[in-house]
């Protein structure tokens, strides 16, 4: 991929250069002007107001604007009218308004919990920002995402600290794919600099030359915590080490400052390479909504520094008829707020299939007999062939080494600039996912092993979940996730285990299991025909060698339901007296273990294997337990709070089925060892499976 990035990078420089050339040092954005949506008189004495003071007309209305909504912000919350918590950046209204003045529209910009300023210096959207805070449905994100979560135009903000940053590098990725001139800005705050995934993706970034600024804005704090007891080093050291350039301003000098961010745009835009931006500022209100446990002597130093405060304090003519033009737009802004509806949600929920008279419905399937990992390289390579927008991720991917399981082999050489080597950084990689699928690609990232998947926890279940559904529906987050999971192999407690139920359940997210009864290359051609969000893919790596395989046992049909990823059912011709859910690995041990029943004690199971685990269509079990009486899951991770309770749980509870005998099987309460002998007596076995039917028959 590298030889592939550094032509692009030519590329891109190329046709950037000649569009700056003609530029001058002025902010880049000099032609992007904010068009208040005030009164014809407001828009009078804003403009008597700049030229009695002598500053530029958009810069001192952006950054007053910014600093009197926030303070209205908090005198609404006092009053009541606002919910959850409230991060002002009263006294760093200059970095963002020096930074968005330096961008393009096409940008892309990711903030954080401390994101109003950013929000409104990008997209003057008072009046969205007030509704949103005060949960109505006239704000930007209809009232889901409240004072931290915010988007709109390719503006991105999430509480997460450090969580953007590989989301933003993720889309500044897709800018240098489709070789476009955009670049992606993410500001943090200082307290930022203890997160690991910040240096996993400056990383990349750099290694990458990705165009990506990171804009940091120190204000010497972490809620009450000060940088001298937390940071190691310096700011300026850690940006080298990872072989950015950096450039330094303060926000109480904001020519200097607009001059400074306007040069790191440039940099970034034209050499393709990320930046530091480090600003020096000071927030003059406390961390959040509550007390301000700082010196007042010093908080008092810094606001007798601050432009902004010295002009309002100054109570000249300009200064009055300034502020009287943002007060009455915000007296407008909270009024069509209020005159708006709250927000209101309705919340999906796994289908349940109970309607008798909407039986399931049941076809004949067929497939060819192949090898698994053949049959998903081969649906990746027939994706990547068809869909210019599919990229693969992953650590050892490309040639010649192919995966640790050999799934991708050969997928580099036919597509060397969209099968990317990453460093062993799953939260980066995923991230990165995130940003390419925000940006319109269809990442496809590889987790080496399923037991990875915890050190990306963030980046699935507070991120790409939840993009879709905090941001109302104005983006789509189709990333794929791959990974083999599970044991029988000896790889030891940390390479073995069944970890998926920890993402089961996680609203916004779907999550497949490939089996044998099923071939994965109809799975994932479907999936990358249809995917609108985050899917994780599990792969038992038992199954990579294995075949799949639609021949059945003598008296058995083989059918599926009529959806998108069906429930596959193994079904005796005669009256079945046991039903069995197995998936994944899973699969074929509760098959043998069935037939043994068959042939020892003359007793028909029914086998359901359903490849979407979540959300988890309840109909065919119900379906089957209605006529069986029984149930028996079986999975290969551990019991508690697993899987099988869930389906044994919705059962009872939610499906109508007040009568039914149930059983499990799960991996014993243990890590897995290395061990072949004692790995053997951790995790399910045929005869646990064999053993556990007999009793729900036996037992009363």
């Amino acid at each position: 991929m590298n030889s592939i990035l550094m032509q692009r990078q030519r590329a891109a420089r190329r046709r950037r250069a000649p569009a700056e050339a003609g530029r001058s040092d002025s902010p880049a954005l000099s032609t992007r002007i904010i068009h208040h949506p005030l009164s014809t008189g407001a828009n009078r004495r804003i403009h008597e107001a700049s030229e009695s003071a002598g500053v530029d007309l958009r810069l001192l209305a952006k950054a007053l604007t910014i600093r009197q909504t926030e303070e209205r912000l908090l005198t609404l919350y006092d009053e009541g009218q606002l919910f959850g918590t409230l991060h002002t950046c009263i006294g760093q209204e200059w970095g963002a308004v020096a930074v968005t003045e330096a961008l393009r529209p096409g940008d892309y910009i990711f903030s954080n919990h401390r994101n109003h300023g950013h929000y409104l210096a990008w997209t003057d959207d008072v009046e969205g920002l007030i509704a949103e805070l005060m949960g109505r449905s006239t704000g930007p994100c209809g009232g889901r995402g409240g004072s931290q979560h915010l988007c709109r135009d390719r503006f991105f903000s999430n509480g997460i600290q450090g969580g953007l940053v590989p989301t933003a590098a993720g889309t500044a990725l897709a800018e240098q794919l489709t070789e476009g001139t955009g670049i992606a800005v993410a500001f943090i705050g200082d307290g930022t600099l203890g997160q690991g995934v910040i240096y996993e993706t400056l990383n990349i970034a750099s290694k990458w030359s990705l165009p990506l600024l990171i804009v940091l804005e120190d204000n010497g704090i972490a809620q009450s915590t000060y940088q001298v007891d937390t940071l190691a080093g310096t700011i300026r050291g850690r940006a080298h080490a990872l072989g950015i350039n950096i450039r330094q301003a303060d926000t109480w000098h904001p020519t200097e400052l607009i001059a400074q961010a306007a040069e790191a745009v440039k940099f970034v835009r034209v050499s393709n390479r990320p930046m530091l931006l480090h600003i020096k500022t000071y927030h003059l209100r406390a961390h959040s909504k509550d007390e301000d446990k700082r010196d007042h002597l010093e908080v008092a130093s810094y606001d007798e520094r601050d432009t902004l405060s010295r002009f309002v304090q100054e109570n000249s003519p300009a200064a009055q008829k300034l502020l009287a033009a943002i007060e009455e737009r915000l007296d407008k802004g909270i009024e069509q707020a209020l005159a708006s509806e709250h927000t209101s949600v309705e919340c999906e929920v796994g289908k349940v299939g109970t309607d008798i008279e909407c039986p399931v419905q049941w076809k004949p399937i067929g497939f060819e007999s192949k090898r698994v990992d053949d049959a998903i390289r081969d649906a990746l390579s027939e994706a990547l062939s068809r869909d210019e927008r599919i990229v693969l991720l992953g650590e050892d991917i490309r040639d010649p080494y192919g995966g640790v399981f050999k799934v991708t082999r050969g997928l580099s050489e036919k597509f060397d600039d969209r099968v990317c080597n990453t460093p062993v950084s799953e939260a980066a990689i995923v991230g990165i996912g995130n940003g390419l699928a925000l940006a319109g690609k269809r990442p496809v990232v590889e987790i080496m092993f399923g037991d990875f998947m915890l050190l990306a926890a963030d980046q699935i279940i507070n991120h790409a979940a939840k993009f879709a559904w905090m941001y109302n529906e104005q983006v789509k987050v189709p990333i794929v996730i791959r990974t083999p999971m599970g044991g029988y192999r000896g790889y030891g407690p940390s390479h073995s285990q069944t970890l998926e139920k920890h993402f089961l359940g996680v609203p916004g997210i779907r999550i497949l299991a490939i089996h044998k009864r099923y071939c994965p290359e109809r799975l994932y051609r479907t999936l990358f025909a249809n995917n609108n969000c985050p899917t994780l893919v599990i792969e038992n790596k038992l199954l990579y060698d294995r075949q799949t395989d639609p021949t059945v046992p003598e008296d058995y049909e083989l059918l599926a339901t009529d959806t998108m990823f069906p429930t596959v059912r193994l079904t005796p011709y005669k009256d079945p007296q046991l039903t069995i859910v197995a998936y994944g690995g899973m699969v074929e041990a509760a098959e043998s273990a069935m037939i043994k029943l068959g042939n020892e004690r003359d007793l028909a199971c029914e086998l359901l294997i359903p490849i979407q685990l979540y959300p988890l269509d309840m109909g065919p079990i119900v379906e089957s337990v209605g006529r069986t009486g029984r149930l028996l899951v079986v999975e290969e991770g551990q019991g508690f709070a697993g899987f099988g309770s869930e389906v044994i749980a919705q059962l009872a509870s939610d499906c109508g089925l007040s009568s039914f005998k149930a059983r499990r099987i799960h991996a014993r309460n243990c890590p897995i060892p290395a061990s072949q002998s004692a790995e053997q007596t951790v995790l399910p076995s045929i005869d646990d499976i064999f053993d556990a039917l007999t009793n729900l028959v036996d037992k009363k």
